[in-house]
């Protein structure tokens, strides 16, 4: 991780993912790009961002997604970091918040924090499923995989290996 961060600075490891072209900005990779410099403009600093993966979709979508992953600076809490990450989903054209695996222009999920833990009603940090998903820990991997986990100790690199390596076929 780079820089030196003050006592009211904090890393959020944040995860992008697209799987619906944006009327004006196009592709979804594009508006991965596109969703990085918002995130500046929103005052969030953008230390490094992955090249986009694409991956297939959980649920009912039947959209392949982009999907990339930020390691951000900001003087935000987490609250105030989810608020601004909905807001920029929004002037993507996000309508709702809730309706899970559904096709989406943009979807910006807090990861990881360096303040370890976060538990309220609409956050919890570190995102509850990321151990599971390839594509968040892929492109994870690529801009911090030295990070560990607060609740399993483990670094993204550990948890992507375990995810993703090969394992031998049943007998």
């Amino acid at each position: 991780m780079r820089g030196h961060l003050s006592r009211n600075q904090g890393l959020y490891l944040v995860a992008l993912g697209s799987n619906m072209r944006h009327p004006r900005h196009g592709l979804p990779r594009k508006v991965l790009r596109i969703a990085l410099a918002a995130m500046e403009d929103a005052g969030i600093a953008v230390l490094a961002a992955s090249p986009a993966i694409e991956s297939l979709p959980l649920g009912p979508s039947l959209r392949r997604y982009a999907n990339a992953a930020a390691l951000v600076r900001t003087g935000m809490d987490p609250p105030a970091l989810l608020a601004a990450l909905q807001r920029i989903e929004r002037a993507f054209g996000r309508k709702h918040r809730g309706m899970r695996w559904r096709a989406r222009v943009l979807d910006l999920d807090i990861v990881l924090w360096s303040g370890g833990a976060w538990r309220s009603d609409r956050l919890t940090i570190p995102h509850p499923e990321f151990r599971n998903r390839a594509f968040v820990l892929t492109p994870a991997n690529a801009v911090a995989p030295g990070w560990r986990d607060p609740a399993t100790g483990r670094t993204i690199a550990q948890l992507s290996a375990r995810l993703t390596r090969r394992r031998p076929a049943p007998r």
